[in-house]
């Protein structure tokens, strides 16, 4: 069982492997056709699903299709990092910062290490403490503080 090539079957890992690197360098299209082939092949890789998953929402703009996708790929290998990331670049894609977050703090639980990860945690910055910190960040009045503190600046010192 493989993906048809030339006249020949190709594996279902090289359609994959072939898609995670065209994947990586940017090129989502072509990738969403790799993992098509490899998701084909094998409905039950939950790897490929997942990463189709990202290539529908981003090239397709189909965020229902990739999140479920993702999401059935995440309940199916819930100890690999790498579904987890993929859930949060869905998120991201379409500016749902805080899901994107809690996915990649679940993947970071799983593999500490992570690189990716731990990348993309870092390009999103860390949130600003609650004015009140004793108040929940979404209670009206660290809201209304947290709007007022970023109007009329962040404790700068008038000389």
């Amino acid at each position: 069982m493989g993906e048809q090539i030339e006249g020949r079957d190709v594996p279902v890992t090289t359609a994959f492997e072939r898609g995670l690197e065209v994947f990586d360098a940017g090129n989502y299209e072509p990738a969403r056709e790799h993992f098509q082939s490899a998701v084909d092949s094998d409905p039950e890789n939950a790897r490929a699903r997942s990463y189709l998953g990202v290539c529908l929402a981003i090239c397709e703009r189909r965020f229902e299709d990739g999140l479920a996708l993702c999401t059935s790929a995440s309940k199916q290998e819930f100890f690999n990092p790498e579904v987890y990331l993929n859930l949060a670049r869905v998120h991201l894609h379409f500016g749902f910062k805080a899901e994107g977050r809690r996915f990649l703090l679940r993947g970071q639980m799983i593999d500490p290490a992570n690189g990716e990860i731990q990348q993309a945690l870092d390009g999103l910055g860390r949130r600003v403490e609650p004015v009140l910190g004793f108040l929940p960040r979404r209670h009206f009045v660290n809201r209304w503080l947290g709007s007022a503190k970023h109007v009329f600046g962040r404790g700068r010192v008038a000389a």
